[in-house]
């Protein structure tokens, strides 16, 4: 896929995968919320546009490869004896969903373009995790996962593009990842994928 999306204005801090790798259990149980929230996502976007026909095929093809990585987290929580866990708020998506528009339009764009935010950043840290992992398993689990978040974030921009000219999806691109900056910043640590 040709690249679309912007990158990350901040990194995330190197000591960030220490508190990972001491509670690997709770960061998995995050992580299959992360993917199934994704899923529902793509799905809920399908629903709520259903007249942007030129971006609903990416949106199913989304879903589904989020609801397999859930599975795939899922099946290594089992193997581990972790439990899933209630859902809770994550507070950097919240953050981030803050900043959508009102406007019907608008809000679309502003939505993919957080969507592509977010998987950037969680590609970014897959990548960390990835790379501090001693199991080879696992390792190679968290590097597919960082090639696919990385293609989905591009994907995201490519549907804002589909309707949206450069020049108007680019510069909120830029807004948005500002702004995400900031929430990076600002908020603590935990055994989370955000």
């Amino acid at each position: 896929m040709t690249r679309k999306s912007a990158d990350l204005l901040v990194a995330t801090p190197a000591g960030w995968v220490q508190g990972i790798l001491d509670d690997f259990d709770a960061f998995l149980a995050d992580h299959a919320n992360c993917e199934r929230k994704a899923s529902a996502l793509a799905l809920s976007l399908v629903m709520k546009y259903p007249e942007r026909v030129a971006i609903i095929p990416a949106l199913i093809g989304l879903a589904r490869e989020e609801l397999e990585h859930f599975e795939q987290v899922y099946a290594l929580m089992r193997a581990r004896g972790v439990a899933l866990v209630k859902d809770e708020s994550d507070p950097y998506v919240n953050a981030l969903v803050a900043h959508l528009r009102h406007e019907r339009r608008l809000r679309l764009l502003d939505r993919l373009l957080v969507s592509s935010v977010v998987e950037c950043r969680g590609a970014e840290r897959f990548r960390i995790v990835a790379e501090a992992l001693p199991d080879a398993e696992l390792r190679a689990f968290y590097a597919m996962l960082w090639k696919a978040e990385t293609k989905h974030a591009h994907q995201f921009v490519d549907m804002a593009l589909r309707y949206h000219p450069a020049d108007e999806v680019y510069p909120r691109l830029h807004q948005l990842l500002q702004e995400e900056a900031a929430i990076v910043a600002r908020l603590p640590w935990r055994a989370s994928l955000h």
